[in-house]
């Protein structure tokens, strides 16, 4: 039997973490403790039973939110990356930072007492493609410059 392998990391590359097997439970949280933690309208998380969950490189920073729970960050960058209820056997890791955030689509909503009254008109909202016109040289200087670690593992990855 092969086990499905999914990796994440941080913005710079300074933490990297993997998950052997599928996370449980992918959603999206949107109480105000998540909100503030994420520094978004929700926070998408899905669950790593168990030993499943391996920080493969550095160390995240840990920010006790509550007394049951504790959140895992880059300290270097700020991504936000983990979700600890101490009492739990595993960990939440954030969607948005595996390599491949389209895996798990969320299957729920929680916390949605504090879900922002607009959020079911966001889908209605007009899309435009990202030019950056604001910026001397456009998306372009932005592509040219990047400074992110790409989406897959690295042997090696400078963050200066």
């Amino acid at each position: 039997m092969q086990t499905s392998i999914h990796t994440g990391g941080c913005q710079c590359g300074a933490i990297r973490y993997r998950v052997e097997g599928a996370l449980e439970y992918p959603h999206l949280c949107h109480c105000r403790m998540c909100q503030k933690a994420a520094g978004n309208y929700f926070m998408p998380l899905g669950f790593a039973p168990g030993k499943m969950l391996t920080i493969t490189r550095g160390e995240p920073g840990w920010f006790q939110s509550s007394d049951p729970v504790r959140r895992g960050f880059c300290r270097d960058c700020g991504t936000p990356l983990f979700f600890d209820t101490l009492q739990s056997d595993g960990m939440a890791v954030t969607l948005g930072s595996l390599d491949d955030p389209a895996a798990f689509p969320p299957v729920s909503q929680d916390g949605i007492e504090t879900r922002m009254p607009f959020h079911a008109a966001l889908g209605s909202l007009p899309g435009k493609n990202v030019d950056r016109d604001d910026l001397p040289g456009g998306i372009e200087s932005i592509a040219s410059t990047n400074h992110q670690h790409p989406d897959h593992d690295t042997e090696l990855w400078c963050t200066s």
